[in-house]
This record gives structure tokens, sequence and C-alpha cells, in this order.
């Protein structure tokens, strides 16, 4: 924890520097910003950072253009972003540029150390995901090397414990954050590739928007803010993943239930009539 990198971005002195000292007690090493323009100067020439949590409403440059800068230059850093002003429009626009969460003022300090223990506890899983399959890779590469010649015994096809999954054309790796739709790369949000990932662990099975919230990112919501929340990332996953995006064969909506991901042409023609 010790060297687990946050920077913290406020106008509010005060706040900026409550929230710093807080998370330093947590264990965590806290940078401080006083606006979006030198937060994203320290994210440029800094090792980068594991976490920012962005006040929204910064002078001149705001909490999200601070949030494109820092996908821009750092993409693996999770941002948060905390605001006094928030409506579900701006959350659904935050989740849409990449943001792991967003939180209401005022917020009790430990919603927003919960917060951060999530985001946290994701991004390890993901390195030490990333860690293994560079160690699975190397072990297979070496057992080829030593059984060259031989006969070996048929590769099983992926299933939905391992760590790569694949329907159709397309395919997701777990284990590298990658996905790929007819072999080419497909460039994805972290909220994305979550949701991506729900959706094909539970493939031709109906999720609800609230199941998708909750699968994707780790919390509960309400039915009505769910669907809004979801329904961005379906729709952009759907222009990323769809070759019609207004018919599509994959991400399939059930009227009135959720969605699902279809497993074969058949499944999504089955469910189109019953629509």
């Amino acid at each position: 924890m010790e060297d687990t990198r946050i920077l913290v971005v406020d106008d509010e002195t005060a706040e900026r520097v409550t929230l710093g000292e807080v998370l330093r007690l947590e264990g965590y090493r806290v940078s401080l910003a006083a606006s979006g323009e030198q937060a994203l100067a320290m994210v440029r020439q800094e090792p980068p950072f594991d976490l920012a949590i962005l006040d929204l409403r910064l002078p001149g440059m705001d909490g999200l253009q601070v949030l494109d800068g820092i996908r821009r230059t750092s993409a693996e850093t999770i941002v948060i972003l905390i605001t006094g002003y928030g409506t579900l429009e701006t959350a659904v626009q935050a989740l849409r540029k990449g943001a792991y969460d967003f939180l209401l003022k005022p917020c009790p300090v430990e919603e927003v150390l919960a917060a951060v223990r999530r985001a946290l506890s994701e991004l390890q899983a993901g390195r030490q995901r990333r860690v293994l399959m560079t160690q699975l890779q190397n072990t297979l590469q070496a057992l080829i090397a030593t059984t060259e010649g031989l006969a070996l015994e048929p590769v099983r096809e992926p299933t939905k414990e391992d760590s790569v999954l694949v329907v159709g054309d397309v395919q997701i790796d777990r284990g590298k954050h990658l996905v790929t739709y007819r072999g080419q790369p497909v460039e994805l949000t972290p909220t994305e590739f979550r949701l991506l990932e729900c959706l094909i662990e539970r493939v031709d099975e109906v999720c609800t928007p609230q199941d998708l919230v909750r699968c994707a990112q780790g919390y509960e919501t309400d039915a009505w803010g769910a669907r809004s929340i979801v329904r961005v990332h379906i729709r952009r996953l759907r222009r990323k993943l769809e070759p019609d995006p207004e018919n599509p064969r994959y991400i399939l909506n059930v009227r009135g239930v959720g969605y699902l991901f279809a497993s074969s042409p058949e499944m999504a023609l089955a469910q189109s009539a019953e629509e």
C-alpha cells in the first residue's frame, strides 16, 4: 500500500488537504493539485499515479477535461470524480469518458475510502492477471520447446472459466485486458471492458441493467439509474463490435428486462423473433 500513488485534485484548499491527510493515514502516497492544469503537469512529469480523485468543478480546466487528459497520458490510472453539483447526465458523461466512479458531496470519508479500495483492488487484480498470463505464456513456450517433435494432446477450446473467452468473432483476453473482433484489436474503456466481460461470462443469459452495474462497477443503483448508465455503454460497445449497430448480432435488447450476448446468429434471430 505504501507504494500506491494517489493524486487529489480540488481547488478548495481545506477539502484537498483534508482528503490528502486521510489518505496518507491509510498508508497511501498522496500528491495534491489545486487545478486541472497543475494535475496534468504532474501526471506527465511524475511516475504514473495508480488513482486520481478529481473535483468536477475546477478553475479553468474542469474535471471532465482533466479526466480526458489523464486517459491520454496514463491509461492505467483509475479516476474517481467527486462533486457537489452532480446530475445523472454528468455521471453518465463521466462514466462514458472512462471514470471508474462518480461520488456526490458531501461524501462521507468512509464512502470515499471504500471507492478507493474497490478501485485499487480491481487495478491490482488486473496487474496480477497480466503477470500470471506472462508467466503462463513463458511456461508454455518452454514446454513446447522441450517437447518438440512429440505428439501432444489436443488443446481444448477456451471455456468460461478460462482467461480467454471467445464468442463468434469476439475474443476477450482478461489476462492481457484485450478485446479483438475478427482478429483486430478493439479499443475499450475500462468500464466498457468490464461490461463486455460480464455479458460474455453469461452468454445467452439475460442480464438486467442493475445486474450489469453491480457486475461491472461493483455497486448498487436503482433500476432507472442503471438503465441510463448501461444504455450509454451498450451503445458504444455496439458501435465498436457490431457489423451493423442498428441491427445487432451480439448485444441484444430483451425488451423490458435487459440485455444478453448472443452466442450464434440463430440465437440472435430467435431473440429478435420473440421481440
